[in-house]
């Protein structure tokens, strides 16, 4: 690594790697077939400042054989707007769901760390963010923005064809803390991108979350329809089963039947996978752009759905943490981009 970067608390700008002064801060690796960028970590000018995914290795495009994968899928961001709105053709994001490409939320069923036991005016955790305020009896809210009271520190390492993430945390009032890391790399001679994790419990208490990828696909911002086939190793069972209008699930098979437009919306948990990590292994083709994407992983899904509008298409894998303090967890993730055969050659 070249570049070592170090944010006390979060809130001094990554001058370092930031591409201009008005920009949010950010940085690209590429390995010649892959180009990726990364928004970086910053409390004041960051490109995602929201309380709900991780900060780390937030990333704002993928591009691979002139298709970009992960580009920006909304249009505007409103504070007053609690998930997502739709505003003509414009799609209007809150401040917690403003964010891009492969991003990671920890929760504990769909709740923060410690959430549930904090009194009104006491602290919660949400790994890859900081310390965070309760403010009062309120159920847990993922799009709603909590006062940040430490959001820990933060260090970035970068290099031409890797970008490492770290954060240390420690909040003595709930007694959790960790050391967090995670790396974005592209893989030498392939069109590869990998996610690498590492959490280090540093507390007194064990750590008991899951984790999952948003996974905002947003293919050269063509709207999910026919053309797009999502494939898995196993059958799927889905729950409820989706709007055969829009979409529908054929064995392993999820197929689109119509392109989505305006409201439309597809959202079904997906079952049937086993404790196997070779479960987690997902292709997501479209036929008329020759793209295809395959996302897989070295540890066994937990949970799975698919969400998808007229913009991206998320398949949202979980893995679970559970994690005794002095231990540490590892997980990684891979995106293969490759090219599909296109007019029948």
């Amino acid at each position: 690594m070249t570049k070592t970067t170090f944010i006390a608390a979060c809130l001094l700008p990554i001058t370092a790697v930031c591409s201009s002064a008005d920009s949010p801060p950010a940085a690209e690796i590429t390995n010649g077939s892959v180009r990726i960028r990364v928004f970086l970590p910053d409390a004041k000018t960051g490109f995602y400042r929201g309380t709900r995914f991780d900060w780390a290795g937030v990333i704002g495009g993928a591009e691979y054989a002139g298709h970009d994968y992960f580009p920006q899928w909304f249009q505007r961001v409103d504070a007053k707007v609690s998930d997502f709105i739709y505003d003509g053709p414009d799609i209007v994001a809150g401040r917690c769901t403003a964010i891009t490409g492969p991003s990671e939320e920890f929760a504990t069923d769909g709740k923060a760390l410690g959430f549930d036991e904090a009194k009104p005016g006491g602290t919660f955790i949400k790994i890859g963010v900081g310390v965070l305020r309760k403010p009062d009896d309120a159920k847990y809210d993922m799009f709603r923005v909590y006062e940040i009271v430490n959001g820990g520190k933060w260090a970035v390492r970068q290099d031409s064809d890797a970008i490492e993430f770290r954060q240390e945390l420690s909040d003595p009032s709930t007694g959790y803390a960790y050391d967090y890391r995670k790396t974005v790399s592209v893989t030498k001679g392939k069109p590869q991108l990998v996610l690498d994790h590492s959490l280090r419990n540093t507390g007194r208490r064990a750590i008991r979350s899951s984790v999952y990828n948003h996974n905002f696909l947003y293919l050269d911002r063509q709207s999910p329809g026919p053309d797009i086939s999502i494939t898995v190793p196993f059958m799927i069972q889905a729950s409820p089963p989706p709007d055969q209008h829009l979409a529908e699930v054929r064995g392993n098979q999820i197929v689109f039947q119509n392109t989505l437009a305006g409201e439309d919306r597809v959202y079904f948990a997906i079952a049937g996978f086993g404790l196997d990590p070779k479960d987690y292994d997902i292709r997501i083709e479209n036929r008329k752009s020759g793209a295809g994407l395959r996302i897989t992983a070295d540890r066994s899904l937990a949970r799975a759905a698919l969400w998808s509008i007229r913009a991206p298409l998320s398949v949202e894998p979980f893995i679970d943490l559970k994690i005794d303090p002095g231990a540490e967890f590892t997980w990684r993730i891979n995106y293969d981009f490759y090219k599909l055969p296109t007019n029948g050659n």
